[in-house]
């Protein structure tokens, strides 16, 4: 059986992984694009067919690090992360593989350290700024709510409008899907939700519990977004979330306007375990300002869409889009006690089955 049959056999029932050392080109590079993750050293080369046959076929003289080089696999979203030689690049499979269990049939392990423990986590104030117009980077939320020294950014140079990483909340392995404020405002395009669709796939297919950081304007409009197919892409985000059977976890930090929230798990009938937001959030079908120009409001209606958009989380809260408002000082530990809980039903809801003999 060739390895991309195999592949094709075992896909969503072990984590499926590539590491590129060398040049791989024609049939053999397909697993590539067939693997949960892939990743490559920076002497290494991946592409559909070399340059003799680019040179023959199309006329263009290229070099095999300009066809396939990190360069240009890296931003085609090929290849998710790079080493600097090989020793590098089969330690981040290794990490990777850290997260996981074994196979679909068990569920990731737990892993032991100083850092387990509920704790205020004072330095979000300092972050996360309240104007939601300025700019902040995600990855030190993601920094201080998670366990200590635990995660790990996957695709980090692809799709960077959201982040996706693996870390350790109370010892137990999650996946994090985060919009990033400092590209884009954090509004979703149509690489960041191929990235994410891929992950939040990857990650339910073996049972790693799905938490998201929502903080978007929205999903990314205009002409050339649209050209790229946004569409496509955000319903395909949407999809991989709302089929998703892990514990779901959505926290809104300072506004998810429009498809954007929707993407990002803040519907609270779409399976979720726990929906939260800071007080203060936005949301709603767009902003304030932007709803008073597409409506051509007087000043009387735009101060009332403005004072609306700023009671919106609380009025979700009461009619029961989230479960609680939250102070944003308490983001792990609440995260903390809803993922523990869940854990624990989901052992309750395994054991019936368990005890008839088969591993879940």
């Amino acid at each position: 059986m060739e390895p991309r049959e195999a592949f094709q056999q075992l896909n969503r029932y072990v984590p499926l992984i590539t590491a590129v050392c060398g040049s791989s080109a024609g049939h053999g590079a397909l697993v590539a694009p067939l693997s949960d993750f892939s990743v490559m050293s920076e002497h290494a080369a991946i592409f559909t067919a070399g340059p003799p046959v680019v040179a023959e076929s199309l006329g263009e003289t290229v070099t095999k690090e300009e066809l396939g080089g990190p360069g240009t696999a890296i931003a085609s979203g090929l290849i998710h992360n790079l080493g600097t030689d090989d020793a590098a690049t089969l330690e981040l499979v290794r990490l990777y593989l850290s997260y996981f269990p074994s196979s679909a049939w068990s569920y990731p392990p737990d892993y032991t350290h100083d850092d387990t423990a509920p704790r205020l986590v004072d330095e979000i104030l300092d972050i996360v700024p309240r104007d939601g117009k300025r700019v902040y980077d995600v990855r030190d939320v993601i920094d201080v709510v998670v366990d200590q020294s635990s995660w790990f950014e996957v695709q980090p140079d692809f799709g960077k409008t959201v982040v996706t990483a693996l870390a350790h909340l109370g010892g137990h392995p999650v996946a994090i899907v985060a919009n990033q404020p400092k590209v884009g405002a954090g509004s979703i395009d149509v690489d960041g939700a191929d990235k994410a669709s891929h992950f939040i796939t990857v990650a339910d297919s073996f049972h790693l519990p799905l938490i998201f950081l929502a903080d978007n304007p929205g999903v990314m409009p205009g002409t050339a977004s649209e050209k790229r197919g946004i569409l496509r892409a955000g319903a395909r985000m949407f999809a991989a979330q709302t089929q998703a059977t892990s514990p779901k976890f959505e926290v809104t930090m300072r506004k998810a306007y429009g498809f954007g929230s929707m993407v990002m798990g803040m519907i609270g009938f779409d399976q979720q375990s726990a929906v939260f937001a800071f007080p203060g959030a936005t949301m709603g079908a767009m902003g304030a300002a932007a709803m008073s120009r597409s409506r051509g409001s007087d000043m009387d209606e735009a101060e009332l869409l403005k004072k609306m958009e700023l009671e919106a989380s609380f009025r979700s809260a009461i009619g029961f889009g989230f479960d609680e408002l939250i102070d944003p000082r308490e983001i792990r530990n609440m995260l903390l006690h809803s993922l523990e809980r869940a854990m624990f039903q989901r052992q309750v809801a395994a054991e019936p089955v368990a005890r008839i003999g088969i591993t879940p």
